[in-house]
């Protein structure tokens, strides 16, 4: 089996609210606009993927600095994530390297572009990218 690195979107949040006393529903919803965490659960749908090592030479192509480096993280640690605070520094990697890429790595890049976008737009999607 060939080894994958995958991106996935936060698409909803979930909580448990049959164990929270009626008096105490409020606070599931303070908690969910705020970000906490604590009983509430992160809901991810796989938007892409890609063989490891295709990944590798796609993220090799990126010129050197944050952007790259942000990357090269999931191959280092087997994840990461990537939120609103990543955009800037992604985006200007992502624009740097498109003229060098083959044309599947401008579609992951036009891809990953768009969720970009979308995290600038509603702060509290975020993706996550895993290595396998």
């Amino acid at each position: 089996m060939s080894r994958k690195v995958e991106f996935y979107q936060l698409s909803r949040k979930f909580v448990d609210s049959k164990d929270v006393p009626e008096k105490f529903q409020h606070l599931i919803y303070y908690s969910l606009a705020i970000g906490h965490h604590v009983g509430v659960l992160d809901c991810f749908r796989k938007i892409m993927g890609m063989d490891r090592e295709e990944y590798a030479k796609w993220i090799a192509k990126f010129p050197p600095g944050e952007g790259r480096r942000k990357l090269e993280g999931v191959l280092k640690w087997g994840e990461i994530e990537i939120t609103r605070e990543h955009i800037g520094i992604l985006l200007r990697s992502l624009n740097s390297a498109l003229p060098g890429m083959l044309p599947e790595e401008k579609e992951w890049a036009y891809s990953l572009m768009g969720l970009l976008r979308a995290i600038a737009e509603e702060p509290a999607i975020y993706l996550v990218v895993r290595a396998s």
